[in-house]
């Protein structure tokens, strides 16, 4: 299996941690992340306010999230341009901790199939399904609502195509996106536990910072609970 890292250069705070992955991930090479507040990659991509698919997602789209979105497709474009069965993804702040990546990686490489897409989150928000495969204390599952973050996940080839193919315009966040299997066609699994960690960094993130005052803060709030109840009445079967 091959491995794809995705760093930004300038973000040089997290070069000890993409250093260490790339001698912990199989194969592993950088892919340079997109910076999506710049002018240039803005007016590059077709960007739609929330209302390419249903739901409709209430949030502008930061440019941040544009550069993690367009650095995701990247990454599917060279599992399919390479031609490999799948490729894992991680992002620049994945860790994993040592004594399970034995364990992870022998459950990712049987189930590593073109058609796959399987999730490795940080964070255990998922409930466990159906489950279809384990190593150890680890599962392989389908969750009825898929979780957000794209720290790490394995994507297959026809999956990546099918990724590409339905994001040709983008209107929400990349995780946001992944949630709509009804819309890519694509089914997802996750792997829980499975010994990733969400390294945290003080300083360059791409992500840009909430502002407003309380009605504005509720205003969100209230919008994105409406969303996750839309979402979450879609699960997988």
């Amino acid at each position: 299996m091959h491995s794809l890292i995705i760093h930004m250069s300038s973000s040089t705070e997290r070069r000890e941690n993409v250093d260490r992955l790339l001698s912990d991930l199989p194969n592993a090479e950088v892919i340079e992340a997109v910076d999506g507040r710049l002018p240039e990659v803005q007016a590059d991509v077709d960007l739609r306010p929330g209302d390419l698919h249903v739901p409709r997602y209430p949030f502008p789209l930061k440019g941040g999230e544009v550069g993690c979105f367009l650095s995701h497709r990247a990454c599917w474009q060279k599992i399919v341009d390479e031609g490999w069965d799948a490729g894992f993804i991680a992002e620049d702040d994945l860790e994993i901790a040592p004594d399970k990546l034995e364990t992870l990686f022998a459950l990712v490489e049987r189930n590593a199939t073109p058609d796959c897409f399987i999730r490795i989150p940080p964070k255990d928000r998922e409930s466990q399904a159906i489950v279809t495969d384990q190593q150890e204390d680890m599962a392989l599952f389908t969750p009825s609502i898929i979780g957000l973050q794209t720290t790490a996940q394995v994507v297959g080839r026809k999956a990546a195509e099918r990724l590409l193919k339905a994001t040709q315009v983008l209107d929400r966040p990349v995780d946001t996106f992944l949630q709509m299997h009804w819309v890519t066609g694509q089914a997802i699994q996750t792997i829980l536990p499975n010994g990733a960690l969400e390294k945290i960094f003080g300083t360059g993130s791409t992500v840009q910072q909430k502002s407003g005052g309380f009605v504005s803060k509720l205003t969100r709030e209230v919008a994105r609970a409406r969303y996750r109840a839309a979402i979450k009445r879609r699960s997988q079967k």
